[in-house]
């Protein structure tokens, strides 16, 4: 059966923020919407507690005459974060989610860039806020998560809902917004550049919701993990979430994650390739020093010849590994990039539907995922129905720019008509991501334009595929191909610039870079290896920042090195 045969998920239509709260608290009001630590204790919250609380803070914000101005937010993935984001959507305001990790100097930047009036933050931000007050004059509220007191303009956040329950909510609760205006405003933390404001509407955001939950359903409880400024976290996990009306644990922070897997015993997870890269080697490495590594690929392999005639053993086989993730785990929802084949095909031989999907920012951010029931990890899947497709310039091969047209895509980059015109023509958003769409309509990454290395004899080299066979050597935790320049200045051979588990010298490296890539045509073949003493950089979402090296050794080979 091709993927096209499948049907698509029934989904609650709806066409606003308010709606989709509105009907949270008709259908799904008494059940509980999050689970989150406050010190040793779990707190559950229901739906309709929830909106609540969105309503109270509604109230206050109204009152203030801030629920129409652009309200923004800095903070680590809290209970608190999503209430204040909840009320933004709800309200006729925009809401301006701001990256925890930028430099100090770009947090002022954003904030006065984004016009915003009131800001939500954490403790952390304060002397920062407080060192720049003078020049956010535009701010009327810094409102504190963690401040127990008010101090001019600088209030507590519980002071706000305490204030807002005594409100009448009645003005809050008539706010409409255009749905076809200004929404959600997300400066990109890309890999390469200045930040852009990426301008979404209210249309962009339930497009999103109600179009992906077609193609890729979630189940009854969720674990946040990724940084909640990100679209893919903000967007595709806790707007999809509450649609769906699951229950969403939050995580609150990264060395939590395998201690609340086991606490909240989730059924699905959103991930990036990272995250997943890194669950598998630490499995796989646990495996090897078990001495287990045959017995458990004698098990997959049974596993996956009964499967063949229809009988699925893998809860059975793989249950030691399972209660890792809290043993009810169904689902690894995994977006940023292209995942390997291998780590995909991993988590599916031991039991876990692994769904990789593609999006971008500027697309509110999800394009396409693969159909639960048609999951081809060598692809990032199938399209939302409400969008069309193309690929621009096509090579030889059938790749070229991937563009995309639709009820998803951005209104375009905020205050920069020029760089807006740049990505928008006709309608048609160019992504910067190259890559081809297959014989059943799916989509295969080949990687971002900005990283297309162009050889001196023409050839062009996507790195990332390149990457994809380096990461598979056991010790290599991270790795960034580039282009090797000659005398004249071309780009005539490829670096593998890696961070590595273990020591080993250049050569080693080289060696194995040789063994794991044999299968590529020799322009595409290593011919330096330079070891890092540390982790790439990264952006907040996790993805290495190019192009910055600081290594301790190199070692260069020729082409041919090694070929047997």
């Amino acid at each position: 059966m091709k993927n096209n045969e499948y049907p698509l998920y029934e989904v609650q239509p709806f066409s606003s923020i308010k709606e989709m709260i509105e009907l949270a608290v008709r259908d799904a009001g008494d059940k509980i919407a999050y689970k989150y630590k406050d010190g040793e204790e779990i707190k559950e919250v229901t739906f309709s507690k929830f909106v609540d609380t969105v309503t109270a803070l509604g109230a206050f914000l109204n009152k203030e005459e801030l629920s129409d101005k652009h309200i923004a937010c800095i903070g680590a993935n809290s209970y608190n974060w999503i209430v204040a984001y909840m009320t933004a959507l709800r309200s006729k305001g925009v809401f301006v989610p701001i990256d925890k990790e930028m430099p100090g100097n770009d947090i002022i930047n954003i904030l006065k860039d984004s016009e915003t009036s009131v800001v939500f933050y954490d403790a952390k931000y304060e002397e920062l806020f407080k060192s720049h007050a003078d020049e956010l004059t535009n701010i009327k509220y810094f409102i504190g998560f963690d401040r127990l007191d008010n101090e001019g303009r600088f209030r507590s956040f519980h002071w706000a809902l305490a204030t807002g329950q005594t409100l009448d909510r009645e003005a809050f609760l008539a706010e409409e917004s255009n749905p076809d205006e200004l929404k959600l405003l997300v400066y990109t933390s890309g890999t390469t550049g200045a930040s852009k404001g990426v301008m979404l509407s209210e249309h962009n955001l339930v497009s999103s919701v109600y179009y992906g939950l077609m193609v890729s359903t979630v189940y009854d409880t969720g674990l946040s993990l990724l940084p909640y400024h990100h679209t893919y976290e903000a967007v595709s996990d806790i707007l999809v979430s509450f649609h769906h009306h699951s229950t969403l644990c939050i995580n609150e922070s990264l060395t939590a994650i395998l201690k609340n897997l086991v606490i909240y015993k989730p059924s699905y997870v959103y991930v990036v390739p990272a995250i997943a890269e890194s669950i598998y080697k630490r499995i796989m490495r646990n495996i090897r020093k078990e001495g287990m590594e045959e017995q458990f690929n004698a098990m997959v392999e049974k596993s996956n010849e009964l499967r063949a005639q229809g009988i699925d053993k893998r809860h059975d086989y793989f249950g030691f590994i399972h209660q890792q993730f809290g043993g009810k785990l169904k689902k690894i929802v995994c977006g940023g990039a292209p995942i390997r084949p291998e780590v995909a095909k991993f988590f599916d031989d031991i039991g876990f539907d692994l769904i990789n999907g593609y999006g971008i920012t500027e697309c509110s951010p999800l394009v396409c995922a693969n159909h639960d029931m048609y999951n081809d990890f060598r692809t990032v899947g199938i399209k939302l129905p409400c969008i069309e497709w193309r690929i621009d310039e096509p090579n030889d091969e059938g790749i070229g720019e991937i563009c995309v047209k639709g009820d998803i895509v951005m209104m375009g980059y905020y205050k920069k008509p020029e760089l807006t015109a740049e990505v928008l023509k006709d309608g048609w958003f160019y992504t910067g991501d190259y890559g081809y769409i297959n014989e059943n309509d799916q989509l295969v990454i080949s990687g971002r334009k900005k990283n297309v290395i162009v050889l001196n004899n023409g050839k062009n080299v996507y790195p990332e595929e390149i990457e994809g066979y380096i990461q598979d050597i056991e010790y290599v935790n991270e790795v960034v191909v580039s282009g090797e320049k000659d005398e004249d200045g071309n780009e005539s051979s490829l670096t593998a610039e890696v961070f590595l588990e273990e020591k080993k010298t250049p050569a080693e490296v080289l060696k194995n870079i040789k063994a794991a890539c044999v299968e590529l045509p020799i322009y595409k073949q290593i011919s330096k290896v330079i070891i890092r003493d540390s982790e790439f950089p990264k952006t907040s979402s996790n993805k290495i920042k190019r192009f910055i090296k600081e290594t301790t050794e190199t070692v260069a080979g020729k082409i041919n090195e090694y070929k047997k």
